[in-house]
């Protein structure tokens, strides 16, 4: 079974409710079809019921077991309206500011939906920014207890792929913070080793990633790295871990053998943080595209509630697979 067939599986265990505020896009009305006909979670679709549902039968599928709320006619708008209101009543929101603010944006309507208590989890992104799903999520939702920071990761699923975990992986970041310092990067390892630890179900081994091994080169983004795996021994001491590492050093055994030996975690890396976005970007973009691996995310970890982003250039498939992973964060979430 596929690790996607896994966790398609699990969502299955525990029906949750997600929340798909871009109904206007081709790809998010057959990924709701696609969940509903593989019973993975319960869906809402925000817009208007006519025109979701006259699309639907414009492209030949299925979406009558979904919930459609528009937020135009709903009939707990007032109580949305009043609660964004209180939430962000320090940063000068108004009453008649919540509203244009739902009434706007699809996303913060369904956040704060998320925040009522009326959805599981929330994932969009096919036709929006990044920054259009996190910016409402962090407004409204608010980063989770003991968090330090949000941040994102794709998991990756590669075919015939001996490496890492039966070829799954995380890299991170890979979708959001730009260049995060030595500690945020061990922030992030941590945060991602949980990730793995609840989606895989594995051990996660930590490798933080560089284009030099153990001191083979010298350079200011070297010491950034290097910094980063003291800071993630210094506080997160449970945390398998090390760096940095060249990608070959970190997955291939042979490799680490003569690269990095006594390492734990050289030659089985199965999470790997990069030094920047440009790294992390980069490196799942080839892996999907070259190796045709399946890339889930970004995946926002950080967050009080389930809220996962979507890249523009996804599948239908791929937002259902991101529906299924959101609804298993969701059930570890109760």
């Amino acid at each position: 079974m596929s690790f996607i067939d896994t966790i398609k599986e699990k969502a299955k265990s525990n029906l949750k409710t997600i929340i798909l505020p871009e109904s206007e896009d081709e790809r998010t009305i057959r990924a709701a079809a696609g969940v509903l006909e593989q019973g993975l979670a319960k869906i809402i679709l925000l817009g208007n019921p006519d025109t979701i549902r006259g699309d639907a039968a414009k492209y030949g599928v299925n979406i009558d077991g979904a919930k459609i709320v528009d937020p135009e006619n709903c009939d707990k708008f007032t109580q949305y309206q009043t609660l964004l209101q209180k939430l962000r009543e320090k940063k000068g929101m108004t009453m008649d500011g919540a509203k244009e603010a739902l009434l706007a944006d699809r996303t913060m309507f369904g956040v704060v939906m998320l925040k009522a208590g009326d959805g599981d989890g929330l994932v969009s992104g096919a036709c929006h920014s990044t920054a259009n799903t996190l910016r409402p999520a962090l407004q409204v939702l608010k980063t989770a207890p003991g968090s330090k920071m949000v941040s994102a990761f794709f998991l990756m699923d590669v075919p015939n792929c001996e490496y890492g975990h039966n070829g799954t992986f995380i890299f991170a970041d890979s979708g959001l913070n730009q260049d995060p310092d030595s500690d945020e990067l061990a922030i992030i390892a941590n945060d991602s080793a949980k990730s793995f630890r609840q989606l895989v179900g594995a051990d996660p081994y930590v490798a933080f990633i560089s284009h030099s091994t153990k001191g083979s080169a010298k350079h200011a983004l070297v010491d950034k790295v290097t910094a980063a795996v003291k800071s993630a021994h210094d506080n997160y001491p449970d945390l398998v871990c090390d760096g940095e590492l060249q990608v070959d050093a970190a997955i291939v055994p042979s490799v680490a053998a003569s690269k990095a030996p006594g390492s734990p975690v050289a030659g089985r890396a199965n999470v790997l943080v990069f030094p920047n976005l440009d790294c992390g970007n980069s490196a799942y973009k080839l892996v999907q595209r070259l190796a045709k691996a399946e890339a889930y995310g970004p995946m926002l970890q950080g967050i009080a509630r389930p809220v996962n982003d979507l890249s523009r250039g996804c599948s239908y498939e791929d937002i259902i697979g991101v529906v299924a992973l959101t609804s298993v964060q969701a059930q570890d979430a109760q």
